[in-house]
């Protein structure tokens, strides 16, 4: 079986050190995914590019990316010319700082990538790496990929780089302009407690093999039921609860862990 090909190949610089690398995605999609047919007799939906001036399907050679400037007015940009935009970042990553782990809020994170070495880098790669572990640093640079430029930072995950993308401060909705119910009222010392007392009794090493996606295991279930031909029982919607008696619920969530 022929491995995955990288997705992105390059060089991080910090100083004046080049590190070639090779980006390789470290998740893959399993969501269930869904055609659109036509419910009376069940070929596919088709989706073309109408050009809404002729009302023609339009080739798709024939595309180009515009940006609309006013009302139903566009420039137009073809790949060369955006590509140039990106200068050097287009095949180039260079680490900016270097920040401890835990100064980054979760939030920040998108998406996660491996980095292999590139190709005569592996000296360097390996140098990079292991300085950031001892250091206990994560390196923080900018990567245009995509048409879009990312805020990335780039960390050791075992014996290799990781990259991860981020959002910038500005893609954040900052909560305090969202319209968030306040708390009714100060929780009790008592209840601060239980709380405490239930969330050490849930407490575990984190093992991610341990949560799998059972909504997707149930819709697959319900779509294989229904190739057999049989129509699934569906369950009520659960009612809407009421006001919960807090001591009541944690006294109880207690004895039950």
């Amino acid at each position: 079986m022929a491995r995955p090909r990288s997705i992105w190949n390059g060089t991080i610089t910090f100083g004046l050190m080049r590190v070639p690398i090779k980006v390789h995605s470290a998740t893959q999609d399993k969501s269930v995914h869904f055609h659109e047919v036509h419910a009376k007799d069940g070929a596919q939906i088709e989706h073309r590019r109408i050009c809404s001036k002729e009302g023609k399907v339009v080739p798709y050679n024939q595309v180009a990316k515009g940006y609309e400037v006013k009302k139903g007015e566009y420039v137009l940009l073809d790949q060369e010319e955006i590509d140039a935009a990106a200068g050097r970042q287009s095949r180039e990553i260079e680490l900016e700082e270097f920040v401890a782990v835990g100064d980054i809020d979760p939030v920040y994170y998108n998406r996660g990538y491996y980095l292999g070495a590139g190709d005569d880098g592996q000296d360097a790669y390996r140098l990079l790496h292991d300085a950031m572990e001892r250091a206990e640093r994560v390196g923080l640079g900018r990567w245009v990929f995509h048409n879009r430029e990312y805020l990335v930072a780039v960390r050791p995950l075992d014996a290799v780089l990781a990259l991860h993308t981020m959002r910038f401060a500005d893609e954040l909705v900052d909560a305090d302009s969202l319209d968030l119910p306040s708390p009714s009222r100060k929780p009790s010392d008592r209840e601060v407690k239980m709380a405490g007392a239930l969330v050490d009794s849930l407490s575990a090493s984190f093992d991610p093999g341990a949560f799998e996606d059972s909504y997707r295991d149930r819709v697959l279930a319900l779509i294989q039921a229904k190739a057999r031909g049989e129509e699934p029982e569906l369950p009520d919607a659960p009612e809407p609860s009421g006001d919960t008696d807090l001591m009541a619920a944690l006294e109880a969530s207690l004895q039950g862990s």
